[in-house]
């Protein structure tokens, strides 16, 4: 697991050649993000991402490199649904990247550590 401030540097240093990867992460992130949010009948999700940013502090174009706050943020306004917009989350980001396959080293698979897996993963395929 990434701390914020490790996860943020990863979003700001780029190298040259990372730098498609890196734009294709963050997009990929947020059209992921963006298709959960829209799935949910009774979400508004215009009001979900006001929310994030007058409450967390997180700009819809943010959500890449504040993870663990958008995280953090989820689980606070879904409580227990939270793990429910996770697991979608990481279905929709695996529709986009079938190649990227995940075998977590425990039973359960955590949101964060498979968005940093994906970006790591990313990276080196550039």
């Amino acid at each position: 697991m990434m701390n914020a401030t490790k996860q943020n540097a990863t979003c700001l240093q780029i190298r040259k050649n990372q730098k498609q990867s890196e734009e294709e992460f963050k997009a990929i992130i947020i059209e992921s993000v963006d298709e959960i949010f829209a799935s949910f009948s009774n979400l508004d999700k215009q009001a979900v991402y006001l929310h994030l940013e007058k409450n967390f502090n997180i700009k819809k174009e943010e959500i890449p490199c504040k993870m663990d706050k958008f995280v953090d943020a989820i689980e606070q306004m879904f409580g227990i649904g939270a793990k429910l917009v996770e697991m979608r989350i990481i279905k929709a980001l695996h529709k986009r990247i079938p190649e990227f396959v995940f075998f977590p080293m425990k039973l359960e698979i955590g949101f964060r550590e498979y968005v940093a897996n994906l970006h790591i993963f990313l990276l080196q395929t550039s």
